[in-house]
């Protein structure tokens, strides 16, 4: 079961001090849109997202179809692949994809201790 790009989705108070912050440890902005009050951050292999007022708390991200620099990964498995492998294996989803679709598309699940964790599809 591939997952493909990972990283931590942060929920922040205020966008500005945050990305100020992660900038002090090294982070550089990678992606995202801080008029919509997100942004992704990047340190060498490792990425964060800021995200204020989008979450109510953080969330363990993936993003099948996409390697760590948001590059398409060709073969990947489609986020309604990973749907029905994970529910084989018993794993209850919070939201599941449409089946019926291609293409972008979501689920997540929440581990036993309450932390959320997105599969995101862009592609």
């Amino acid at each position: 079961m591939e997952l493909g790009a990972f990283s931590v989705s942060l929920n922040v108070k205020d966008i500005q001090v945050s990305k100020a912050f992660y900038e002090k440890l090294g982070f550089t902005e990678f992606g995202g849109n801080l008029t919509d009050n997100w942004v992704i951050m990047r340190n060498g292999d490792t990425l964060i997202g800021l995200f204020q007022g989008m979450f109510d708390k953080n969330v363990l991200t993936f993003n099948p179809g996409w390697d760590p620099n948001a590059q398409p990964l060709d073969p990947f498995t489609d986020v309604r692949e990973l749907q029905r492998q994970l529910k084989a294996r018993g794993v209850t989803l919070q939201r599941e994809a449409d089946e019926t679709t291609s293409g972008p598309d979501w689920i997540s699940v929440e581990d036993p201790d309450g932390n959320s964790i997105l599969f995101d599809q862009h592609r």
